[in-house]
């Protein structure tokens, strides 16, 4: 965005009009539409921040998560609870989102591994899918509401540089040169509120993208984990009565 400000400016001063800069635009902007610039960097720097703390943070979600299922399966292939429950605490793996959901589960099964613990460990596990959702969803309220509100943050600035533009034609008369500065301003604040919400826009939709696919694999991975938890009942049911 700011790449196609300095474009547009180097064409004005090369054109040799007047007013045209973005220094030239600044100076003749009213209080109210610089603060409406300051307001758009200031969303465009939030939804930046956000983006990339949330990038990093699924990232390595996803890689933990990855790295988790493939330690803890000979665990689960053998029955240990304890020590596929040791590993999914571990610290190695706690931004995991299926080390909540295996911890969480794992847990109650530790505790009694029984038909009443089989339910405690679903009801445990929806508890934990649905914290981890939300940790995953934090800061996209942000992002929903840039690319919802910037284009109006822009259009506030730009009603006020159109006044700006008659007043000007007022105090000096007719002509381009007595308008520019405040056509000059209203365009600029539509194009950075129309360049944010593009921004904002497209972070939201790639990081809802994301969330419905770890969604998708959270739920898979309870269904799982519950048809491994009732085998390991009926595993321990079956040797009871082997025994008797």
């Amino acid at each position: 965005m700011m790449l196609l400000l300095a474009i547009a400016d180097a064409f004005a001063e090369d054109g040799g009009g007047s007013g045209f800069t973005l220094a030239e635009i600044w100076a003749h902007s009213g209080p109210l539409a610089k603060g409406v610039i300051i307001t758009l960097i200031l969303m465009m720097l939030g939804s930046m921040i956000v983006s990339i703390e949330r990038l990093l943070a699924f990232n390595t979600a996803r890689k933990q998560s990855t790295a988790l299922a493939a330690d803890i399966v000979p665990h689960l292939q053998s029955g240990d609870i304890g020590a596929a429950l040791n590993l999914a605490r571990s610290e190695d793996y706690k931004s995991a989102y299926l080390g909540k959901l295996l911890a969480a589960g794992l847990g109650e099964l530790d505790l009694r591994l029984d038909a009443y613990g089989i339910a405690n460990a679903e009801r445990a596990v929806h508890k934990a899918i649905g914290l981890e959702i939300a940790r995953l969803k934090r800061g996209m309220p942000i992002l929903a509401t840039t690319g919802s509100t910037a284009p109006f943050v822009g259009l506030f600035g730009t009603t006020f540089g159109v006044i700006n533009a008659f007043q000007g034609m007022a105090t000096a008369g007719s002509g381009l040169a007595s308008i520019s500065a405040g056509i000059s301003e209203a365009l600029i604040t539509t194009g950075v509120g129309i360049g944010v919400a593009v921004v904002g826009v497209w972070f939201f939709n790639y990081f809802n993208n994301r969330i419905e696919k770890v969604t998708e694999e959270l739920a898979s991975s309870e269904a799982d984990f519950m048809d491994w938890s009732e085998k390991q009942v009926q595993a321990l049911h079956d040797e009871a009565k082997a025994a008797k």
